[in-house]
């Protein structure tokens, strides 16, 4: 009888072995389906026109600095302009040149027509 009840327990355990169904090994990356190919795809879209968005702006911030560059020189030498016509404008108002410019024209002092102005 122990033979009989060995010959059953290896059945047994031989069904056992039959029945058990090998596992499947899942790899890292399982079947993607259409709705996460569907998400990705508008993740990478986005990503894009962000990067584009960031880009373009960046263009734009240069291109006005460059702007504010050019209107910086141009005001420094309208400034230096300014001052050097300022300088000429004190040497030919200058009394004595006036004065001497009067004499050549023929124009004469009248002390009479002259009033000052305090």
């Amino acid at each position: 009888m122990s033979s009989l009840a060995r010959k059953l327990q290896e059945q047994q355990s031989q069904q056992r072995q039959h029945v058990a169904v090998p596992e499947r090994k899942r790899g890292l990356w399982h079947q993607v389906t259409p709705g996460e190919k569907l998400i990705w795809i508008i993740f990478a879209a986005l990503l894009c026109f962000g990067a584009v968005q960031v880009i373009s702006a960046q263009s734009e911030i240069y291109k006005v600095n460059k702007d504010i560059q050019e209107v910086k020189s141009s005001i420094t030498d309208m400034e230096k302009a300014n001052s050097d016509l300022q300088v000429q404008v004190k040497e030919l108002s200058n009394y004595d040149r006036i004065m001497l410019k009067a004499k050549e024209l023929g124009l004469m002092l009248n002390e009479n027509n002259v009033k000052v102005v305090q």
